[in-house]
């Protein structure tokens, strides 16, 4: 073979780039560029972690609160009770682990969270809305990106870009808090029937 032959062999071979080098970033301006576009999306997939938070903690208190005051009232705790306890915290403490590994953009969080979504559906009509939302969130091109291998090297490459709340969101965040205290202090004040 000679040397234009090999040339002319070289000039039609397959690219040898490796599939990996596809997704990865090749300089600051790069990851710049990718951390700029997903950052809303990424602060949204977050707060998706804080919901599974609170709902954990709402999940324990709840379980320990619905069995002590049975078991109290009776001076024993049942099957029922054990049994209840033993969901609630399950539950629960599988929401703060889910919650954490959302935060931390985990790809084991992101398809448990999916399933607890596609579960969640079923809770008409607000666990619905919740649900779709964040199989939305988690389900879309960019939130695929979020979960991929290199993503957390871009976030450690821009630790200048923040992602700022609306003062519009802050006050619905806010008014939403609000109503909840009053929900609960309402329920709270109601006496039981009968009493």
């Amino acid at each position: 073979m000679t040397t234009s032959q090999s040339v002319e062999t070289r000039r039609y071979a397959p690219p040898r780039a490796r599939v990996s080098d596809v997704t990865a970033f090749d300089s600051r301006a790069d990851a710049d560029a990718i951390r700029r576009e997903h950052i809303k999306h990424e602060a949204s997939v977050r707060s998706i972690g804080a919901l599974y938070f609170i709902s954990g903690a709402v999940l324990l208190l709840v379980g320990v609160g619905a069995v002590l005051s049975v078991g109290l009232g009776r001076g024993a705790f049942g099957v029922l009770e054990v049994a209840a306890l033993v969901i609630y915290t399950a539950f629960g403490v599988l929401s703060i682990v889910v919650g954490r590994g959302i935060r931390a953009l985990q790809p084991w969080a992101r398809t448990t969270c999916i399933v607890l979504s596609v579960i969640g559906l079923i809770g008409i009509p607000v666990g619905t809305l919740v649900s779709g939302y964040i199989l939305y969130l988690l389900l879309t091109a960019k939130g695929k990106r979020l979960f991929e291998p290199d993503y957390p090297a871009i976030i450690a490459a821009t630790p200048h870009i923040k992602y700022r709340t609306s003062v519009i969101v802050w006050i619905f965040v806010g008014l939403l808090v609000l109503l909840i205290l009053a929900l609960v202090l309402a329920t709270l004040g109601r006496s039981p029937a009968g009493a």
